[in-house]
């Protein structure tokens, strides 16, 4: 029986792990708690590679060198034990109390929803038209659909698969090749990892404490560069090996036109508002209903209601004046006595406090009788003396004050209210007259074909761009937590199903026992995570990993280089989250050392993870491609499709690394 290649790989890496380990015992003349935490992350290593679940198998490793850390002092068996699982039962009820945790499940719910409504297929159709003039069109529309629905489900095997099943069919019958074909699928699904709503970035933020709000606002311009270096890969090919991305015949690009458009003497060229407009006058109607033809032109008109609204309300915006409240007319406590303009004289002590003239005590009152009546009592309150004069008499050498006076002639010469409005800046003048200009060469090339391919962008990419938005667009702006969002989110993917007419008990039954088997399956991974790393830092081999790394004397630039290599590598045999919930616990405690932002340090993590769905021999991406594809497809084929764009995953980590603003002037701007 042979072996496969990618099995001959997984046992090469295991072997060199082996060997590593087995140095490691022979050339330390003794085994400390430190050496032994390396020996268990190497096994746990080992075991999840061989095929056993990470989730038990890092609880089970933990819990065995948790109790071995323990009774390695002097603690006695039955100690040992009762401190292990109380560990156990602390670390689970960490994870447990996590309000972070709670948006995974809601945004899982919301991805399968929107995967059963069937937005993909007509997503992908709609996308394959509109860019029927663009070089390698259909690969490109195979991305652009993957970035769009990644970000409205996040669930990197559901997308590869239904793009598998959608797209791969057409783009072979075109006559694209097997390579460039499996590679833009397998690579345009897994952008669900980097952008937000991504899992990976809320158990990331759960791990190292970062907010989960600032990895969405600053995963997003990273991610849309990753897509966008994808596009230009397949333009590029298209361009220089048409053989491999052809071109679509004119029969492909062919947009069927309605019946009573027809009617109407529309043809795929003519231009769509001037004949819906004609279309209005009785004599040209030819019994199409002037109702259907006004339907119609709303429609095309909308771009234009749309735009009207954002400028009014954009000017509205850039031209209110926010009030700013000043406080001129305070003065700090204690400034007005030591002026003297304030009428009051200076104390004849300066030193504090003086004491009491008499020491013996409190004297009694001089009236011994108990209170007496002020005089005049039966008269009445009386005006004080001087009151006539309707003036307060000043103490002596006070000034008197004229504060009062002179304020009189201020408020009668005072200026008028602060403007409200304020012109409008050359910037908004500028967007405006760009967006004029977009929507005027939009209606000058609005042909009856790119008004019915309008529509259906209208029915398949509006609808997931408005629930993007929702989530997204709360989130960013401070407007709800991300569990809210989720919140939000699940009920939008609920109206999705219900208006496609999707939403049937089955639906709901089948995404609601996938949503609880993935959160299961991450929350379980937190839970042997956060023993695991209690038993690796009782063993001290944090400890011991730190030292290592801060002898080598590393600079900020070679550390960040050494990490992001062996996120690389352990890429290959290990998935995203087992390196996550295993190794980042390892980094996070020495970015402090080297003074780099665990933001942008997960940002990095989270385009080298792409690396983990696309690298061999556990490229889930592939098998999840291998699955659906026809039998002539190869795994090697689909392999080697994969190898480009993970060069490219590698170029915009070195772009992220050089021009970190493309990941931290989103959050820094909202969040400062």
């Amino acid at each position: 029986m042979t072996i496969r290649k990618e099995l001959w790989f997984g046992f090469g890496l295991m072997a060199l792990i082996l060997v590593g380990v087995l140095y490691m015992v022979i050339s330390v003349p003794t085994m400390t708690n430190g050496h032994y935490g390396l020996l268990m992350l190497s096994l746990v290593v080992v075991a999840i590679m061989l095929g056993f679940p990470t989730a038990f198998t890092l609880m089970g490793m933990g819990m065995m060198f948790a109790f071995f850390a323990y009774h390695s002092g002097d603690q006695t068996s039955a100690g040992a034990i009762r401190q292990t699982l109380d560990l156990m039962v602390q670390r689970a009820f960490a994870v447990m109390s996590n309000d972070v945790l709670i948006s995974i499940p809601l945004f899982v719910f919301m991805g399968y929803l929107v995967e059963r409504a069937n937005l993909i297929e007509k997503l992908f159709h709609s996308l394959h038209l509109a860019l029927a003039r663009v070089p390698g069109s259909l690969a490109v529309a195979t991305l652009v659909t993957c970035a769009i629905f990644a970000t409205a489900t996040g669930i990197v095997g559901a997308v590869v698969t239904l793009m598998g099943l959608l797209a791969m069919p057409q783009m072979l019958r075109a006559g694209y090749d097997v390579r460039l074909t499996a590679g833009a699928i397998t690579a345009g699904g897994c952008l669900g990892i980097l952008i937000p709503p991504s899992v990976l970035l809320i158990v990331y933020g759960a791990t190292a404490g970062v907010s989960v709000v600032k990895l969405y606002a600053g995963a997003f311009f990273p991610g849309i560069m990753l897509a966008g270096l994808y596009i230009v890969y397949v333009i590029i090919v298209a361009k220089i090996k048409p053989a491999w991305a052809p071109p679509l015949s004119a029969e492909q690009r062919v947009v069927p036109l309605p019946a009573l458009l027809t009617r109407l003497g529309a043809t795929a060229n003519a231009w769509a508002v001037g004949g819906l407009i004609r279309g209005l006058k009785g004599a040209n109607n030819h019994g199409v209903s002037t109702g259907y033809m006004l339907r119609q032109l709303g429609i095309a008109l909308t771009p234009l209601l749309l735009f009207a609204v954002v400028a009014v309300l954009s000017y509205q915006s850039a031209t209110r004046v926010t009030a700013v409240e000043t406080y001129e007319q305070l003065q700090p406590m204690g400034t007005g006595a030591a002026s003297s303009s304030s009428g009051l004289a200076e104390p004849a002590q300066a030193g504090g406090l003086a004491e009491p003239p008499a020491s013996g005590g409190l004297a009694e009152p001089p009236a011994s009788g108990g209170l007496s009546e002020p005089p005049n009592a039966d008269k009445g309150l009386s005006e004080p003396p001087g009151a006539a004069n309707d003036a307060v008499a000043l103490p002596p050498g006070a000034a008197p004050d004229t504060s009062k006076a002179s304020a009189k002639p201020a408020a009668a010469g005072a200026s008028p209210a602060a403007a409200t409005t304020q012109p409008a800046p050359q910037g908004f003048w500028i967007g405006l007259g760009v967006g004029a200009l977009a929507l005027a060469v939009f209606y000058g090339i609005l042909s009856y074909a790119r008004f019915e391919i309008f529509k259906m962008l209208l029915t398949s990419f509006f609808p997931l761009m408005v629930l993007i938005l929702a989530v997204l667009g709360s989130i960013v702006f401070g407007l709800t937590t991300p569990t809210e969002a989720a919140a939000v989110g699940a009920m939008g993917g609920f109206l999705l199903a219900i208006a496609y007419r999707q939403l049937t008990m089955s639906v709901v039954k089948e995404s609601v026992f996938l949503t609880a088997k993935t959160s299961a399956m991450v929350c379980w991974l937190f839970v042997g995570s956060a023993i695991f790393s209690a038993a690796f830092a009782l063993l001290g081999g944090q400890a011991l990993v730190e030292q290592w790394v801060l002898g080598m004397n590393l600079t900020k630039t070679e550390f960040l280089i050494l990490s992001q290599v062996i996120i690389f590598i352990l890429g290959w045999p290990l998935e995203w989250t087992e390196i996550i919930v295993i190794f980042m616990p390892i980094f996070i405690p020495l970015l402090d050392d080297f003074g780099v932002d665990p933001l942008f340090f997960g940002l990095l993590v989270a385009l080298n993870l792409q690396t983990a769905f696309l690298s061999p021999p556990v490229a889930m991406s592939a098998f999840y491609l291998k699955g659906v594809a026809p039998k002539h497809v190869t795994l090697n084929q689909i392999f080697a499709g994969m190898l480009p764009f993970m060069g490219i995953q590698i170029l915009a980590i070195v772009l992220l690394y050089m021009f970190p603003a493309i990941g931290m002037w989103l959050p820094g701007v909202l969040y400062k």
